[in-house]
C-alpha cells in the first residue's frame, strides 16, 4: 500500500498538488478545488493531532466490519459520506489552502508513526502509525482523482 511516510509516494502527492488548479473541474462531488484540499487537511489535521478527535459511536459499531475494506488497497467509493466536522462550504483560498496540505503532510511525517498511533480517527478509532500514513495517502488521492490529477 502506497503511504505518506513513503518518499516516493509522498513526492508523487506532492506532485499531483502542485498540477492542481483553482478552477480544475471536478469529476464528482459538491466541493470546489479550494474546499477539497482545505477537507483533506482537516483530515490530516487528525493524524498530526492538531485536530483531536474521539471516535463516533457509529463508527465503533460499523468499523469491525468495513475497517479492512476502507484500510485495504480498494479505492474508496465515490461521494461516500463525510464526518459533518470535515465538511467544507465556504469559499476558501486555494493557494493558502493547498499549501497548508503539504505542510501538513510534512509535520505528519516529520512527528512519524509512532507519534500518528496515539491519535484516534473520527470514525475508525484508533489507527497505527502505518495504517495513518496508508489512510491519508488513500484519502489525499481519492479527491486529487476527483479532480482529474
Amino acid at each position: 500500500m502506497k503511504t505518506l511516510f513513503d518518499q516516493a509516494d509522498r513526492e508523487s502527492i506532492r506532485q499531483r498538488l502542485g498540477v492542481l488548479q483553482a478552477n480544475s473541474p471536478r469529476q464528482w462531488g459538491k466541493m470546489n478545488a479550494a474546499q477539497m484540499v482545505t477537507h483533506c487537511s482537516r483530515a490530516l489535521e487528525t493524524g498530526t493531532g492538531d485536530r483531536p478527535m474521539k471516535q463516533a459511536f457509529l463508527g465503533k459499531i460499523i468499523t469491525p466490519f468495513i475497517r479492512s475494506s476502507i484500510l485495504g488497497a480498494k479505492p474508496f467509493g465515490r461521494n461516500a459520506p463525510t464526518d459533518p466536522t470535515f465538511v467544507v462550504a465556504d469559499e476558501r483560498e486555494f493557494t493558502v489552502e493547498r499549501q497548508r496540505l503539504l505542510d501538513l503532510i510534512d509535520r505528519l511525517v516529520e512527528r512519524g508513526t509512532t507519534a500518528a498511533a496515539t491519535q484516534t480517527h473520527a470514525f475508525f478509532g484508533k489507527l497505527t502509525g502505518e495504517e495513518w500514513g496508508e489512510l491519508m495517502y488513500k484519502h489525499i488521492d481519492h479527491h486529487l482523482q476527483q479532480f482529474g490529477v
